[in-house]
């Protein structure tokens, strides 16, 4: 695993996928992801969870646009 620091405001880049720091709190990271339409964007604990609601969550998840930060 790549472990990396960054303050708020400050971006990495995955492939096409811009990661933005928007906000921190105490234990709390707020981010945005800037990615092409057609990338999907799925949280992690509705990928482990193999239940038939997580199936339908997942299957729900909005396609993020290109120039529309979601905050996660």
């Amino acid at each position: 695993m790549l472990v990396l620091s960054r303050k708020s405001g400050e971006s990495i880049l995955v492939d096409d996928v811009k990661i933005t720091v928007v906000r921190l709190d105490r234990n709390r990271v707020k981010i945005g992801i800037e990615a092409p339409q057609e990338r999907k964007i799925i949280r992690g604990e509705l990928l482990l969870d193999t239940s038939e609601t997580a199936e339908q969550a997942v299957a729900s998840e909005p396609v993020v646009g290109a120039k529309v930060p979601v905050v996660v």
